[in-house]
């Protein structure tokens, strides 16, 4: 059997996490670079699931590799669950950058009061080359601050901030991050599902 599972994504920050969440399961993680894959996926589903899904079945055909494909979004409850499936691409300009979507969010929470609860919330997609798909999901509570801290992470970590740790996303260490997050949640959701893939029982 090949033991390798194909990160599917072009997201450096999304493959970077995904390494270090799974860095101890007895596969290889490969990425599309490596394996010299050029492949975009429109994401086009109106739910996390149908993205995930879609990407991961993409990648699997494409490469002959077992998939592992993450579609994840921010929830906030004061813009009725909004960016959520249009995190990646909430802003008012094309081409915008991580920063001009945070603005944008804040933007539109003024005047709306406090706090602004939110979570993180990603579903994980495992495709195999013959088509099966399974799925495992994970969130993160948490709340909008209208001040970015912190310089770690990527996309909106800056501001949201877990009330019990007393700091924002940005602000944790990699490896703390990785243990609590909406994606390190789904990915641990999704070892069992690896495991039996993979015969790591």
């Amino acid at each position: 059997m090949n033991h390798r599972l194909l990160i599917a994504t072009n997201n450096q920050g999304k493959v970077r996490e995904l390494q270090e969440i799974l860095s101890d399961l007895h596969v290889e993680l490969v990425t599309p670079t490596q394996i010299g894959l050029t492949l975009e996926v429109e994401e086009d589903g109106s739910t996390y699931e149908e993205n995930a899904a879609k990407k991961a079945l993409a990648f699997a055909r494409t490469s002959g590799l077992i998939a592992l494909a993450d579609d994840s979004g921010l929830e906030v409850d004061a813009l009725d669950g909004a960016p959520g499936i249009y995190s990646a691409r909430y802003s008012s300009k094309p081409g915008a950058t991580d920063a001009d979507r945070r603005a944008y969010l804040l933007e539109k929470l003024t005047g709306k009061p406090h706090p602004w609860t939110a979570h993180f919330h990603a579903t994980i997609a495992i495709a195999t080359p013959e088509g099966s798909v399974q799925l495992a999901e994970g969130n993160c509570p948490g709340e909008i601050i209208p001040e970015e801290r912190g310089s770690g992470g990527f996309g909106y970590d800056p501001i949201f901030f877990l009330p019990e740790l007393g700091q924002t996303m940005a602000e944790l260490p990699a490896a703390e991050k990785n243990r609590l997050s909406h994606r390190a949640r789904a990915a641990q959701a999704a070892r069992p599902i690896l495991a039996d893939l993979f015969g790591n029982k």
